[in-house]
């Protein structure tokens, strides 16, 4: 791991463990192993850093989505994405710990705004084609990717939050939710 993924690595730590206000750029120093003049190398103020971190984890989101197959029906490929993105912020907590901190904060640019809806692009494209098909509801797309979202924020914060689950749960959800938006 070089310096600047260092410096990446121990701020989400602290970021998502203090929160935002309460992470110095010091602390971050210190845990990243580096100086204060190499962490202002990389990132001239914490803003940067933080925007910087968010896109990083949209990137890695991108990923997880550039696995579906346009040749499914709509429905497994909704499945697909259901299912991806809970097991992607399940198996990096802290990503999902840290993006929820941030969501509706002024401290993400447009910018890194605009990188990370291109991290959904292709989930908007699989809903546009189920409206096309009459498959899925001809609801606005930013609308049912609100509720679709709200779901997964509700589904991961409930999970993490309990001392054990059931494997069905996440299968439940995906069904509630399914239904709820199909024609």
């Amino acid at each position: 791991m070089n310096k600047k993924e260092a410096i990446l690595a121990s701020a989400l730590q602290l970021l998502t463990e203090n929160g935002v206000h309460n992470t110095p750029m010091s602390a971050i120093a210190k845990a990243a192993g580096t100086g204060m003049g190499t962490i202002y190398n990389y990132f001239p103020n914490k803003d940067i850093l933080i925007n910087e971190l968010f896109v990083s984890i949209k990137k890695r989101e991108k990923q997880v989505y550039s696995t579906f197959h346009p040749d499914q029906p709509v429905k497994t490929q909704f499945e697909d994405h259901f299912t991806s993105i809970i097991d992607f912020f399940l198996a990096n907590r802290a990503y999902f710990e840290f993006m929820e901190q941030l969501q509706a904060s002024p401290i993400i640019t447009e910018e890194s705004r605009n990188i990370g809806a291109e991290a959904i692009g292709s989930v908007y494209q699989l809903l546009d084609k189920g409206k096309r098909d009459r498959i899925i509801k001809n609801i606005d797309t930013d609308e049912l990717l609100l509720f679709i979202g709200g779901t997964v924020l509700s589904y991961l914060r409930w999970y993490f939050n309990q001392s054990s689950t059931k494997k069905s749960s996440r299968e439940n959800q995906l069904r509630l939710v399914w239904d709820a938006i199909r024609e």
